[in-house]
Order: structure tokens, then sequence, then C-alpha cells
């Protein structure tokens, strides 16, 4: 079967359920179970396809037409995969809400994708009303279970594209100039992800003979929901999703899932490596890793010790796997931070900063689009209400991806650095100017630059440079604790300096580079406060 063939992604589950009726699709363990207060056990095919359409119905009986968006907040829980699936049927899109966003994060999400209904879980619905109001949006809030009332007046409706063409989704990703950016995704973008994992092969090939996948990845993610979630559909295979990743139960839980297979970060390796050995390390039936980030020390060492290759990747929310660059191949580099060789459905350039291609082995910005005669086909159809940044994307023909690379004699990638000024921690991206501007908003604070530095476990830390009346150590723990109210905690700074002046352009811009260079001097010093300790998911 071509997934690409097909209008939709539910009718790409629907073949699925046709022809593996008994087979799990979603399974819940206990822990997770626990965790969320549903049961736990598996959900078929079969079971699913009667639940999706019952929800359909629902949802066409209120009056949800084609083109209107749905927002979710639903945590890891399996009824997202299947509210979206049936609200794919009708014609509608989704716009998935990281449960870690706090009151004016909120705002703008709702706000800027305008949605015809919430669908929440309980402990944050009075806080998504509140947002909403704030919005301006008289806005329904209900939960999984909540038969659900007519669509909000006026709500918008997505372009009307025909077929597979038609989104499916919204995915808001940080980007480098202030607030996130809504990624308008396809139904072709999600169909096109799932065949190209489907027919990956090398040491991450999947087959139809039952493959059962495990994931502690957010749902809200473009890698759950197009790499674990359609990979899985197009093998007929089984996904475990986690409510996170818990490293003291992370063997008992691959081995109770039966995973063939499982998705990773690279915080994930390095803080297994650094538990005790113990039979349970190869006490499983996984066959390989799928994710990114890895360090390159610990990544043979991974592999000696639990057994099974971790197979690097690079994509982007924008790209999706349409131009995707993986280590599948079994004489590949280990330890190299290296992401394989681009396979012929893409175009890729390396440009240093003229402009020009870079040689062998010279770091330069990756460019790419779609071989043949649609550069674009499985990518992001734009950003949302903001033509001129997919303009800016797009420019000259190719998507700028800020991601620095080099590409060895024999053609194989190596990630070397990022361009665009963001942050990534524990998987997520962080835009220095969104943490800025909020930081801004603080009374006691009259300038702020925000900046990396590497942390062990994570990858990068936020640290912000600040200049205060009051350059305490209880100043900045108390701006820690006022931040964490009005932004995800995982954006919080976890280190902040007080210094006399930012380092600034004569346009009064943050010179970066040299930012990131104080920041780094700064925590070498000893001048900063540690407040890593307070960055905790909070608990809804």
């Amino acid at each position: 079967m071509t997934l690409t063939d097909l209008p939709s992604i539910h009718d790409a589950f629907l073949s699925a359920a046709r022809r593996w009726p008994a087979r799990a699709m979603l399974n819940v363990l206990p822990g997770t179970a626990d965790v969320y207060g549903i049961d736990a056990g598996e959900i078929t095919y079969g079971q699913a396809e009667a639940k999706v359409a019952w929800l359909a119905e629902s949802l066409a009986e209120a009056g949800y037409a084609p083109g209107m968006r749905v927002a979710l907040l639903l945590e890891n829980r399996p009824a997202f995969f299947l509210i979206w699936l049936a609200l794919n049927r009708l014609g509608l899109s989704v716009v998935p809400i990281n449960p870690d966003l706090r009151a004016s994060e909120l705002e703008y999400l709702i706000g800027h994708s305008e949605p015809a209904l919430v669908i929440s879980i309980a402990a944050r619905r009075d806080e998504l009303v509140e947002a909403a109001r704030a919005a301006g949006l008289d806005l329904p809030v209900i939960g999984e279970a909540d038969m659900p009332p007519a669509p909000r007046p006026g709500s918008v409706v997505a372009d009307q594209l025909e077929g597979a063409a038609r989104e499916a989704a919204v995915l808001y990703t940080s980007g480098t100039t202030g607030k996130p950016k809504g990624c308008v995704l396809s139904n072709t973008y999600f169909l096109m992800a799932g065949e190209w994992y489907r027919d990956l092969g090398g040491i991450a090939a999947l087959t139809e003979k039952g493959e059962r996948m495990i994931t502690p990845l957010p749902v809200f993610h473009m890698n759950a929901m197009a790499a674990s979630f359609m990979g899985m559909l197009a093998v007929g295979g089984c996904l475990t999703v986690l409510d996170r990743f818990h490293p003291k139960t992370w063997w008992a839980d691959v081995s109770a899932a039966r995973a063939t297979c499982l998705h990773y970060l690279g915080v994930m390796p390095s803080i297994l490596m650094k538990t005790e050995s113990a039979p349970e390390d190869r006490a499983h039936a996984v066959r390989f890793g799928f994710g990114a980030g890895v360090d390159p020390k610990l990544h043979g060492p991974f592999e000696a010790r639990f057994g099974f290759p971790l197979c690097e990747g690079w994509a982007m929310t924008e790209t999706g796997l349409a131009t995707a660059i993986t280590n599948n191949a079994p004489d590949r580099l280990i330890g190299q931070s290296c992401l394989g060789v681009a396979g012929p459905e893409m175009e890729l350039r390396i440009v240093t900063d003229d402009g020009h291609a870079a040689a062998p082995n010279v770091p330069g910005e990756l460019l790419v689009r779609r071989a043949g005669p649609d550069p674009r086909l499985g990518f992001f159809t734009e950003y949302y209400k903001d033509p001129e940044a997919t303009d800016a994307a797009w420019a000259n023909g190719w998507f700028h991806t800020g991601d620095i690379v080099r590409r060895d004699d024999e053609g194989r990638m190596f990630f070397v650095d990022r361009k665009k000024n963001v942050i990534r921690r524990s998987g997520e991206n962080i835009a220095a100017v969104e943490v800025e501007s909020v930081l801004m908003n603080h009374p006691g604070i009259t300038a702020a630059g925000v900046a990396p530095v590497p942390d062990a476990i994570r990858g990068d830390e936020v640290f912000a440079c600040i200049t205060a009346a009051d350059p305490s150590t209880e100043t900045a723990q108390a701006i820690a604790l006022w931040a964490l109210e009005r932004m995800a905690y995982y954006k919080v700074p976890g280190y902040i300096a007080f210094v006399d002046a930012l380092p600034l352009t004569p346009t009064q811009k943050i010179q970066r580079a040299t930012l990131k260079e104080m920041a780094a001097d700064l925590l070498a010093q000893g001048r900063a406060v540690d407040l890593t300790h307070l960055k905790k998911r909070q608990v809804a």
C-alpha cells in the first residue's frame, strides 16, 4: 500500500484497521495509567475504528465542519490520537497544546490559532477558559469524555485545499524572533512521514510482522505524531506512549511493552549510562533506537552495554520526514555525530556565511528541498499568519534550516551547531527572544539577554544576563519564581547573572555571540545564581 495515494491520515488508519483489526494499535502501561487515572492495557485497531467513528459522528452532529480547528491539551494520553483521527475523518485540524505552557503562552496560542473548541484534561480547563477570554474568544473547553457543544461562532476555517493537501495540524515551534510560529501541516506531510519510516530499512528497518514501539516523547511534537504514530500505522504496529521518561523504570517499561524499537532524545542515553549495570540492561527485544542528540562519547558504550544500535537522524517540524537524513546504514559511523548520507529524494546545499558553497569538511548552513518538480512536497505548508517568515525560510527556492553541518568527501553529514538563536534543552527548542520578552515585563528588570550554556545532561541550559536595581541572590530567585508562573518551566532561566550592561550593537541589538561568551565566562567564574533546582514540571 502506498500511503501517499490516500487522501487523509484517517484513510491510512482505516486501511490498517481493516487489514489488522485484532492487532494492538495503542498500549497503556500500568505506570502511565496510574499517573493519568485511565485504564491500562491495549486498544486494538478494530476497537480504535469503532471509537473513532463514534467520536466523529458526535462531532459532526454538533456542527463541526471541514477546515475548523480543535485544540488538544491531553498530555500523552491515547485519547489524543483517537480524537485526532476522528477530527481528521471530518476534515478538521488539530492544534496540540504543550501542557507545560502557562497563562501568557496559552493566551497567545489560542488567540493565534483561533480554534473552534478546546478538549482538555480536567485540571487545565479553567486555565484554558481564562486564556481564551484573555485572547478575546468565547471558546468552549470540554473534557475528552464530554459530548461536544456547538462550535464557537465565527470559528476560523483553514484554507480549503484539495485531498491530502488539506490541513491536518498546526504545531507551534519556537523561532528566533519572539513568539512561536504556527507550522501548518497537511495530510501529505504525515502520510509521507509514515511511508518514509516504513521504507527506511537498514538498522532501523520496520516489518509488518507486529512491530511494537515505545516512546516517552511528547505527543504534541512532530516526532511522536509524524514518526512514531504514522510509522506504526504504516506497518500495523503498536505504539506505547509513556507519560514521560522514567529512568528508574525505563527498562522494565520497555520489557513490559514488548518493544521491538524505541524513540529517544540525547538526554536519555546520558541519564541511562549513569545508572548501575543490571540484568535488565539487556532483558528486552529492542532491535534499534531512533532519535537524535546522543553524546558522541556515549554512543558506542551505550550500544555495547544495552545491546542495540542507536540510529541518529536529522529533521525539523518544518521539513517533516520529506528530507530527513538518517544514519541507518549498517556501516554507519558511531560516536562522531554523523547523520548519515542524504537520500535521492532530497536535494541539499551547505553554504558559508557569504552564501557560497562550503568545501568538503567545511561547516555551513544546511539548505534543503525535495527533489523533483515540487521542492516543497512533504514540508510544512506555511507559517500561519506569517507569509513574510514563510518566504524568508524559503529564500531562493531552498528551505533554510538554521543548522550548521559539514559533509565529508564521501557525502556523510555531520551536525556541528545551530546558527539560529535557539536554545535546545532536553529536546525542547527555546527562543531566547521569547524568554527575554517575558523577563522584560518584570518590574525590577531593566535589561535582559538570554543565551545557552552547556549542560552535561540536557544539552543546553537557559542563562540570563540581567541588569536590575537590586542584584542579589534573593532577587534572582524571586525572578525565577515569577517567571515560572508565566512560561513553561523549561524556558525559565536556570542561571541568572547580574551585569552592568548587555553587549549591544550600535543599533542597540544584543550581540548574540558576545552574550554567549559572556554567559559561559560568568558561569565558569561562579558569578551566576544557580536556579536549576526550581525548574520542575508542574503537576496538572
